[in-house]
């Protein structure tokens, strides 16, 4: 499969950074003059985005703040990690976050968060909860949206273009002085001007004043890079898109609210990057790859995205039933063999274990299989194909 892929072509110290600007759809960062991510993508790489899951079915993921940052953090949709709203009532910590993961491999290492809000450190990440076996944030600079003192809140939310600031800067800052390995940048202003101005001026300001801080965020990263010979790979996204009538809402189905989008300084990605439309799901399996993590296969089989650099020559496995049959299909980019195996436990999803058994094996241009119903006893079943570049997953529901 001839690819472009990230590659040890260094013995570099390995970094990453990625920026989550919240609420801004694919249209409205295309129609908004933004020099620094320019910048960065034409030097790296740009695509448009999805998420949400896939729409109507088991993995319909709401469009909405935390609800994205931990498909990004886990690679997994809102079925799995169990975050369904900004509210973050009972994550399921048994889905890691790639920093539970870059931990597992590097206890040594040192992580970084820099966010206006709180919970993205404390719920998401977990800092210190027994769940996520006490992981430690080394680095963090958080919580100012609970400082009305310093930065007094007006109805229009101003305060939090401030906030945006301080926390750039102090990412910048430490970016810099302190090289955190893997780090998570979050900025709030755009959101809040898309709540409060829908498409406007108003909000494509605060795309470009966003902008000017990634790029703050980007000088640091290039100074680090230049001064310690370190190899830094930085990704910028955003975790929704915004309403089709008037960009103020999100959180549903609609193509512009799960409309995203992926800025990276690399151009080394592979031809799922450069051909299709990722989702946010296939940022944790790139850091993972990026960052040589060995992930466990119980997780890695789990993982609803694939790399955005290794070699991928499969994408978008699923499940319909047609009367007594259950019919597989895929998209492929690539001639090959594949695997299917199928379990009928979820029993990862509460800390356990699933067994899976092998179905039969499939021709990838063939892009579909069939597997008899009386082969599965219930309604339901995960489904893996696995090949040679690595593997996907669906699930069978009966309802």
């Amino acid at each position: 499969m001839a690819q472009n892929s990230i590659t040890p072509s260094n013995n570099l110290p390995k970094k990453v950074v990625f920026i989550i600007v919240d609420g801004i759809s694919a249209d409205q960062l295309k129609a908004i003059e933004t020099p620094y991510l320019d910048s960065i993508a034409r030097e790296g790489s740009y695509t448009d985005a999805y998420v949400g899951g896939r729409a109507g079915t088991y993995s319909e993921t709401p469009t909405i703040s935390a609800v994205g940052y931990n498909s990004l953090l886990t690679g997994t949709w809102a079925n799995k990690h169990n975050v369904w709203g900004n509210s973050i009532k009972e994550p399921n910590y048994n889905y890691p976050t790639i920093f539970r993961l870059y931990k597992d491999q590097y206890p040594g290492g040192r992580i970084g968060v820099y966010s206006s809000w709180l919970d993205n450190r404390t719920k998401l990440v977990g800092d210190d909860l027994p769940q996520t076996q006490n992981i430690k944030v080394n680095y963090s600079f958080d919580g100012l949206e609970h400082d009305s003192i310093n930065f007094p809140h007006d109805t229009q939310r101003n305060f939090m273009k401030l906030i945006d600031y301080t926390v750039a800067d102090r990412a910048a800052e430490s970016i810099l002085q302190n090289g955190p390995d893997l780090s998570w940048v979050y900025l709030e202003f755009t959101d809040d001007m898309g709540h409060g101005f829908g498409d406007s001026d108003r909000f494509s300001a605060s795309v470009q004043f966003e902008d000017r801080l990634v790029g703050k965020i980007w000088k640091a990263v290039q100074k680090r890079q230049k001064i310690h010979n370190e190899d830094w790979l930085l990704i910028i996204t955003t975790d929704h898109g915004r309403s089709l009538k008037d960009g103020k809402g999100h959180g549903g189905q609609s193509d512009r609210e799960r409309s995203a989008w992926i800025v990276m300084n690399t151009p080394s990605t592979n031809t799922y990057f450069k051909q299709e439309v990722p989702g946010i799901v296939d940022i944790a399996p790139s850091i993972a790859s990026f960052m040589n993590i060995e992930v466990p296969r119980n997780v890695s089989l789990e993982w609803d995205g694939v790399s955005l650099f290794d070699p991928v020559n499969v994408f978008d496995l699923q499940a319909v039933k047609e009367k007594k049959k259950l019919v597989l299909t895929w998209k492929n980019l690539d001639k090959g063999t594949g695997k299917i195996y199928i379990s009928e436990t979820n029993n990862f999803k509460t800390g356990g274990s699933d067994a899976y058994l092998f179905v039969k094996n499939v021709s990838l241009e063939d892009g579909r299989a069939e597997i008899p119903l009386r082969k599965i006893s219930g309604d339901y079943a995960k489904l893996i194909l696995e090949t040679e570049e690595g593997s996907l997953n669906t699930w069978y529901t009966n309802n």
